[in-house]
């Protein structure tokens, strides 16, 4: 054990320091609150596209996924199709459009922030209701990260559960208030690397061990031929493969609809906010779809190397990747490999802390506290709301228990509730915010009951994976209070982006010469309702992503233990 475990820990801690050194190195470029939040909306191409996608796919990737397709074989990769297609789609659509948007509105850095902008809310209640919302489950998701933490150095290095949970905490809040976004982003930018060399790496080696793919194909026929069927999903039970069921078609599509997540999770959105410009995304988009085809596709043929390469059947089938990776490769390129997990669970852990931090400077502190914040004390009180989070979810941590469980409805969730409001105000101009209120609350309410709903359909009982009702419903909502219910917009969201963005920023400068500022006034030639610009938003109030799949019965693996599903990042 000692052989192993020396030169992991050396890998581990230098991994932290260089962590922590990235918040020091970045906390001079982070002078304001636009810096912290968003990092000034200076991300380059590559760095958005590693940081949106490090963000997104936390410990389920190499824990996870690899455990499903070891216990079902690669029926199990239907969920990656639909990651892979959602991240296209994400890109695609939502990221040039709210990257713009955003900015336009009173230069937003929340997304409840950008709703209340977007759908002219004078009553606040959007921006309350989207913000409890963020707050709470990131809260919660965070802390479920940092079990995930603490719970990987008990399984790599035998140290208690606290020590490993505290380690993991500090370093995580350290570079996040030292550097906020940048520091984030950049930390992303080397965790996503590391994630994706070990994608490709782990699966070349165990692939040479095992003799190539067509020794891996015999191994797996040798179990049962359900492995290498994509229409169908192998049981297994006792240590051992049976042929299965075929796969249904509710099945697939629930498989196929964790990509719709995509659209509503505040933790990768920022990311799209985050850019340089909108013509990065092009490159950005290209960087980040295949940055998350290589890192899913190695993680699905772990799974399966695993069945051939071990000797043994595995007890928890969600520690394959730590078992290769153990068993295969010398203590030093291990080490390597492992401390990949670790990035994996951070950099899903510090977007979430981040958010959820700007959300309580911006949406609660200056929204309702403080209106005429100083751009000092916007920065001084995001920075004091990350140690609070941390503190809140390092609590919640410790002590466990069922308020963790809440974390299986939060890709839903934050999909249901936030996708369709979202996709709809980028595409929708007169979309008004009484629809905007009904979608998130009957997205949201469909995912948390679906479990109690479905079973009283009687005949019609699906069993469809909650994100399909929750979309749907919640996009069936926003159109049609959208349309019969309140009052549209008075400023119309549409238009090119780029030209948008010219005019706008053509107006900023010629009302700064006056003496004034912008952000209220007409880009896309529409009046806003306010004078005031980064320091206030337009109504005279100032003016944001682990993925969890792998949280529903399709993505996680059924035969592990109680109590191991600590990678649910």
């Amino acid at each position: 054990m000692i052989t192993l475990t020396v030169p992991v820990m050396i890998i581990f801690g230098v991994f932290l320091i260089a962590m922590v050194m990235i918040g020091v190195v970045t906390h001079g470029e982070t002078t304001t609150f636009e810096d912290f939040t968003v990092g000034g909306r200076r991300l380059t191409a590559p760095v958005a596209a590693l940081s949106a996608g490090a963000s997104d796919m936390s410990g389920w990737l190499f824990l996870g996924l690899p455990g499903a397709v070891y216990m079902t074989g690669v029926g199990a990769t239907w969920i990656a199709v639909g990651l892979i297609i959602g991240t296209y789609l994400n890109w695609r659509l939502v990221a040039p459009r709210l990257r713009t948007y955003t900015e336009l509105a009173g230069n937003a850095v929340t997304l409840s922030a950008y709703f209340e902008e977007r759908f002219e809310d004078r009553t606040r209640v959007l921006r309350i209701l989207s913000a409890l919302v963020t707050v709470v489950f990131f809260t919660v998701y965070v802390a479920s990260g940092l079990v995930a933490g603490g719970l990987l150095f008990n399984e790599i290095f035998g140290a208690d559960f606290e020590s490993g949970l505290t380690v993991f905490a500090v370093v995580i809040v350290v570079y996040t208030i030292l550097g906020g976004f940048r520091a984030v982003s950049l930390t992303h930018s080397i965790q996503g690397t590391l994630m994706a060399l070990a994608a490709v790496a782990l699966p070349a080696i165990a692939l040479w061990h095992i003799g190539g793919f067509d020794a891996l194909q015999d191994g797996l026929t040798d179990k049962t031929p359900a492995l290498l069927d994509l229409g169908a999903e192998a049981s297994f039970a006792d240590n051992a493969w049976t042929a299965g069921q075929p796969l249904s078609a509710v099945a697939m599509i629930s498989l196929l609809a964790w990509g719709l997540g995509y659209f509503g999770q505040p933790h990768i959105l920022t990311r799209f906010m985050g850019i340089r410009s909108t013509r990065d995304i092009p490159r950005a988009r290209f960087l980040g779809v295949a940055w998350v085809i290589v890192v899913l596709s190695g993680a699905s043929l772990i799974g399966l190397a695993g069945i051939a390469a071990l000797d043994e059947p595995l007890e928890n089938p969600e520690t394959v990747f730590i078992e290769l990776s153990t068993q295969l490769v010398n203590p030093w390129i291990a080490g390597i490999l492992l401390v990949a997990v670790l990035a994996a669970i951070k950099s899903t852990v510090d977007s979430q802390l981040l958010v959820t931090a700007t959300s309580l400077a911006e949406d609660f502190y200056r929204a309702f506290l403080n209106r005429r914040a100083s751009d000092t004390s916007l920065l001084l009180v995001g920075r004091l709301s990350v140690v609070a989070v941390g503190l809140v979810a390092y609590v919640i941590a410790l002590s466990g228990g069922a308020v963790l469980d809440i974390v299986a409805y939060a890709w839903a969730g934050f999909g249901a509730a936030f996708g369709p409001v979202i996709i709809l105000s980028l595409f929708w101009p007169r979309m008004t915010a009484i629809g905007a209120m009904a979608g998130m609350v009957t997205g949201a309410l469909t995912v948390l009951l679906w479990d109690d709903i479905d079973p009283l359909l009687g005949p019609l009982e699906t069993g469809v994976y909650e994100m399909v009702p929750g979309v749907l419903v919640a996009t069936a909502a926003a159109l049609i209070f959208g349309k019969y219910v309140g009052r549209p917009p008075a400023r119309t969201w549409s238009g090119p982006m780029e030209h948008a963005m010219a005019a706008h920023r053509t107006k900023e400068h010629a009302a700064t010469d006056q003496g004034a500022t912008a952000y209220g006034t007409a880009a896309y030639g529409a009046t806003g309702h306010g004078t005031t610009g980064h320091g206030a938003t337009n109504y005279g109030a100032p003016g944001y992503g682990a993925t969890d799949p792998g949280t529903t019965g399709y993505g996680t693996s059924q035969g592990a233990p109680q109590g191991q599903n600590w990678w649910r990042s």
